[in-house]
């Protein structure tokens, strides 16, 4: 029996929890193959053979404070075309993608966004053959609490 496919809107909450990323607003967009995730202050190292990066993201959309700072295995370097047509060479890491409460392993590439409109970029194969999208709608997933600030006694 087939399992119904998940609708998802053109922009969701998703989780990255392999990353320490509690929740970040991200564009879903079919025509671009691969994910990408806003990245700064990226240093490329050796450990045990193998390349790392680390990085700080910022989770939160137009917030430039309250970084995380990440860690991960680089999974490969890949040319990427942007949607101006610019080539660069960015890392690629996997990791997990959290949405609808179910997970599984992704692609992304890291680079800084700044100038983008989202901190974080779904490409299609990140969510191939799992999901189907509603073009005209927003947050199919659940919103992300608000911490409640502490009032002064």
């Amino acid at each position: 029996m087939k399992k119904e496919k998940k609708v998802i809107g053109w922009r969701e909450w998703v989780k990255l929890p392999d990353l320490n990323i509690p929740f970040i607003k991200a564009k879903v967009d079919t025509g671009a193959r691969t994910s990408s995730l806003h990245a700064f202050n990226l240093e490329i190292y050796r450990k045990r053979g193998q390349d790392y990066v680390r990085f700080s993201v910022y989770p939160e959309q137009r917030v430039s404070k309250n970084s995380i700072e990440v860690e991960a295995q680089i999974y490969e370097f890949r040319n990427v075309k942007s949607s101006t047509g610019h080539l660069s060479r960015r890392p690629v890491i996997v990791t997990t993608l959290e949405l609808h409460g179910e997970s599984w392993p992704i692609e992304v590439t890291l680079a800084n966004r700044d100038a983008m409109g989202f901190r974080m970029l779904l490409g299609r194969e990140s969510f191939r053959r799992r999901v189907l999208i509603d073009a005209g709608k927003s947050y199919y997933s659940e919103k992300p609490k608000k911490k409640k600030k502490k009032q002064a006694l």
